[in-house]
């Protein structure tokens, strides 16, 4: 199985952790975000992975290199201008048509920890047939994704107010999504984009864009240094691995 890590960003909320190294360097209990990221995905069966590179890209390259690339087949995407999710994964997308394959990849970002199941994940889209999943949960954002009783994505709200839904679910997207070849040939936006609006579009013509709930499952975005710090207290807890 293949799979694409978001790993471009400048991290700025991190600084100045990422004044002088990228966010994918940066080590909670003793680990690189990189190191587990590609953990998480080796164990649950990756062993093909695309990475995008911007902000210190070199230095990501020298850490694959002296790790050996982590007994895993390595590419690199590299991107002069930071291109968001959609544009990231479109100039990456011939990672995931070589060969003809139909098989579905995961699509993860560096600074997401999580113990979301993976396998499960990937095989609830085979099942349902899906262009894409997306891991949601119920919990507070400022961007909420709507989805229908069968967890079909059919809108997006922004903030807390809004009408009260009485078949539409608004839940939180948490970057793990798993997403089906043929896609990428769908993607008819250009350059610095984000993939939701894609998602949007796609679902608004019939396309099985589905949410995979993972409410059960331990997740956090290290986004901010707060969060770093929480993520620290949560890996002596054993929250996961």
């Amino acid at each position: 199985m293949r799979a694409m890590v978001l790993a471009a960003g400048l991290g700025t909320r991190l600084r100045p952790l990422t004044d002088h190294q990228p966010k994918a360097l940066v080590e909670v209990g003793g680990r690189t975000l990189l190191d587990i990221t590609l953990g998480r995905l080796r164990a649950a069966g990756v062993s093909e992975v695309i990475i995008n590179v911007h902000h210190f890209a070199e230095m990501i390259l020298h850490y694959l290199r002296i790790n050996n690339n982590f007994g895993m087949r390595i590419e690199i995407s590299r991107e002069e201008v930071l291109l968001d999710t959609g544009g990231g994964l479109k100039k990456a997308g011939w990672f995931f048509t070589e060969g003809g394959t139909d098989e579905p990849f995961i699509l993860h970002n560096v600074d997401v920890i999580s113990a979301i199941d993976l396998e499960r994940m990937v095989e609830r889209h085979k099942q349902r047939g899906a262009l894409s999943t997306m891991a949601v949960q119920e919990r507070e954002t400022a961007r909420y994704l709507l989805f229908d009783e069968r967890m079909q994505l059919c809108g997006r709200r922004v903030g807390r107010d809004g009408e009260a839904e009485m078949v539409r679910q608004a839940l939180a997207f948490t970057g793990i999504h798993v997403i089906s070849p043929r896609m990428i040939g769908m993607m008819t936006e250009e350059g610095v984009f984000s993939i939701i609006p894609t998602y949007l579009r796609l679902a608004g013509v019939g396309e099985k864009i589905f949410g995979f709930r993972a409410d059960e499952y331990y997740w956090r975005d290290l986004g901010k240094l707060s969060e770093l710090q929480q993520a620290e207290d949560d890996w002596r807890k054993k929250l996961f691995v």
